[in-house]
């Protein structure tokens, strides 16, 4: 496997680099092909995997201290009723995101952020309703709904319109998909866009949800992956809406984590957030004593290595902007605002119907494909879309985008208007 330069001619040249940036340039792939990784060892070693959400780089020292330090003392039932040190961390936290004053009985933790997602949907939802969601979306949302014998009511977003352009919410779609739910499902920063709603996208959204009765599960665990610096807000910061939401987070993406599971739901209503918790009955479980000590290690000592995590994220997002419009004009990509995760647009080339098939075997490069992200009846309308993690060393991400690019070029595709 060959690594080509970080910075090739048709790539920008990226200073200041943050102190990760030397040994994340430098990552091993026979070092990341471990038995224990499932990213690197579910497809043959010739393939580059950029599929599944989890970063490649070292976890923060931090938490790697913590837990070597947890192990020093009993692994026995851990505080199961809420890590009150853990509890008053987060406090702090998302009050930083408008979500000031949360009451103590508030916090309930999980196994994750998808169980709360099903829980959701479970609690807030009957067998047979429709569940308001916006599509293209990360998967276990509609998955959450069918699977509990529910209905999608899909909202497709507004695609990008030109190069460079933003995916938006699509107000008449969401109207037209409103009538029936009681549930809103959203995802704030969206994957897989890599959306970060605006204050006032925010805010209409939150009139919406009051004209139309909503409850709302919004899933933020992506909130502290933003790469631009403009401060994130919560939906649930306007008091408007803090009785009717319950909000989902956790440290797996920003923290690299996602092997120790652990998330929690939390509202300003405790009732509320008892009752979707309520909802999984005893089905859910309990996060390890080992997750609640990475987590606050994370929240207390973490916070430079994730500052320089995110600039070099920041940095191959750039770089794989400058890549697709240098060598692949007729794709689409709209530069993520959040997320690792870059949604690619290829559906003008003439292998478009089996794309992440395609790249596989053409490119040895693992992608997630478009259909993926929307339940069936709206899953054909993202066929030729691929969802790209760029969570990776830059040479690795170069060596896939040109393994992509020479394997995308053997046909030449459609032309595609502004």
């Amino acid at each position: 496997m060959t690594h080509p330069d970080p910075a090739p001619a048709d790539t920008p040249e990226l200073a200041p680099q943050p102190p990760a940036a030397s040994a994340y340039s430098s990552l091993d792939p026979a070092a990341l092909r471990h038995p224990d990784s499932l990213k690197w060892t579910h497809y043959p070693e010739d393939v580059l995997p950029l599929w599944v959400a989890d970063m490649d780089f070292p976890v923060a020292p931090a938490i790697v201290e913590a837990l070597q330090e947890r192990l020093g003392r009993g692994l026995g039932y851990g505080q199961l009723f809420g890590d009150e040190r853990l509890i008053a961390a987060l406090q702090d936290k998302l009050a930083g995101y408008g979500l000031g004053e949360l009451p103590r009985e508030g916090f309930s933790f999980t196994p994750g952020v998808v169980p709360g997602i099903y829980a959701a949907v479970a609690a807030l939802s009957a067998p047979g309703e429709p569940v308001l969601t916006m599509t293209p979306i990360y998967y276990p949302f509609h998955q959450a709904v069918t699977n509990q014998g529910r209905r999608v009511a899909a909202a497709p977003l507004r695609e990008p319109e030109g190069p460079g352009g933003r995916w938006n919410i699509d107000w008449n779609a969401l109207e037209a998909a409103a009538p029936g739910c009681r549930l809103l499902l959203l995802c704030h920063p969206h994957n897989p866009s890599g959306r970060v709603w605006d204050k006032e996208e925010l805010a209409r959204l939150r009139d919406f949800v009051l004209r139309h009765d909503l409850h709302i599960m919004s899933d933020e665990l992506h909130a502290d992956l933003r790469l631009s610096d403009v401060p994130f807000e919560a939906f649930a910061a306007d008091p408007r809406v803090q009785g009717r939401t319950v909000t989902l987070t956790g440290p797996a993406k920003a923290y690299n984590t996602a092997g120790l599971g652990i998330g929690v739901m939390v509202g300003h209503d405790p009732e509320l957030v008892k009752r979707v918790r309520g909802a999984a009955g005893g089905l859910m479980g309990h996060p390890s004593t080992l997750s609640v000590a990475a987590w606050r290690a994370a929240l207390a000592g973490a916070g430079p290595w994730l500052r320089d995590t995110v600039a070099y994220l920041r940095g191959n997002r750039d770089v794989m902007a400058a890549f697709v419009e240098a060598r692949l004009p007729w794709a689409r990509f709209s530069p993520p605002e959040a997320t690792y995760l870059g949604w690619l647009d290829l559906r003008a080339h003439p292998r478009a119907a089996e794309m992440q098939e395609f790249l596989l075997k053409e490119a040895k490069v693992a992608v997630q494909g478009g259909p993926l992200f929307a339940p069936e009846g709206e899953a054909e309308r993202y066929q030729g879309c691929v969802r790209v993690n760029f969570a990776t060393g830059r040479p690795l991400l170069i060596e896939a985008l040109e393994r992509m690019t020479a394997a995308l070029e053997r046909e030449a595709p459609a032309a595609v208007g502004p």
